[in-house]
């Protein structure tokens, strides 16, 4: 079993940046891959970001290219979204997910949320214009 705890969610006005946390606790030696997914009132859960934990290959929506930045401190236990020029469409519940399954140590982890188990409680991030 593994838990994931997210923070450091909040308002921003936009252009701003947040850095979101994801701790994890329990078998996270069975980790394989983890990453951001969020969810916007009335909308489906989208992927954000997605990190390989073994050979740290990243993943990212075409939408956050070039602003946003997955990253992990292994010693830690603990993922990271650095969130930079933040827009009001960036407005969402943002939560961590780890995917359990047998994965290269060189590929990808794609970014669909149904290839991952388990779940945060997520972590609001608010965007003004």
């Amino acid at each position: 079993q593994v838990q994931l705890v997210e923070s450091g969610g909040g308002s921003v006005q936009a252009g701003g940046s947040l850095r979101l946390s994801c701790a994890a606790f329990g078998y996270t030696y069975s980790i394989y891959c983890m990453g951001w997914f969020r969810q916007a009132p009335g909308k489906e859960r989208e992927g954000v970001a997605t990190i390989n934990t073994g050979g740290g290959s990243t993943y990212y929506a075409d939408s956050v290219k070039g602003r946003f930045t997955i990253s992990q401190d292994n010693a830690k236990n603990t993922l990271y979204l650095q969130m930079n020029s933040l827009k009001p469409e960036d407005t969402a519940m943002y939560y961590c997910a780890a995917d359990l399954r047998l994965k290269r140590y060189d590929s990808d982890c794609g970014i669909l949320p149904a290839d991952f188990g388990y779940w945060g409680q997520g972590t609001q991030v608010t965007v003004s214009s």
